[in-house]
């Protein structure tokens, strides 16, 4: 990782600290693939620029410095779309804002799938990163203010019901 960046960026998990093949394979699970990138190279398909994650189609571009609430939300972005939507996606994914909610939603389930991480860690990490919640954190958002979300990902058989 970049010292100087590592230096002025929150600290929170990156992709480098947990075993890529374990996120490899959940993300698997939803039909993309995760593509590390060597340190230093250009992300593609990074919306926020590097060292955020990439998407293009069914493809998750990490590097080892890459946070993984990054990985994670780039990864749902894509998981929410229908398939013929997913295909078209370079960088951008979407701009709704049921979608972008389903997103933030997903990406703190399946954290909970991801050894090392847990979704404790990751809504740690999304409020040191500077995600903003009306309730003032992530996990009070997604404990007490979630329910669209939940529906939303439900609704579309994306989530169990629970």
């Amino acid at each position: 990782m970049n010292t100087a960046a590592a230096e002025s960026e929150p600290f929170v998990t990156r992709v480098g600290e947990i075993r890529f093949d374990d996120a490899a394979r959940l993300l698997a699970t939803h039909d993309l693939r995760l593509h590390r990138v060597d340190d230093g190279a250009a992300i593609p398909g990074s919306y926020w620029g590097e060292p955020e994650a990439g998407i293009i189609g069914s493809d998750v571009y990490v590097r080892d410095d890459t946070p993984v609430h990054s990985m994670l939300h780039e990864a749902c972005h894509l998981i929410v779309l229908p398939p013929e939507r997913r295909a078209l996606v370079h960088t951008d994914a979407t701009d709704s804002v049921p979608e972008e909610d389903a997103t933030c939603y997903l990406q703190i389930v399946l954290a909970g799938q991801l050894p090392g991480v847990g979704s404790d860690r990751l809504m740690a990490d999304m409020d040191a990163w500077g995600y903003t919640y009306r309730l003032g954190s992530t996990r009070a958002w997604f404990e007490q203010d979630a329910e669209d979300a939940k529906a939303w990902l439900i609704e579309r058989g994306l989530l169990p019901d629970r």
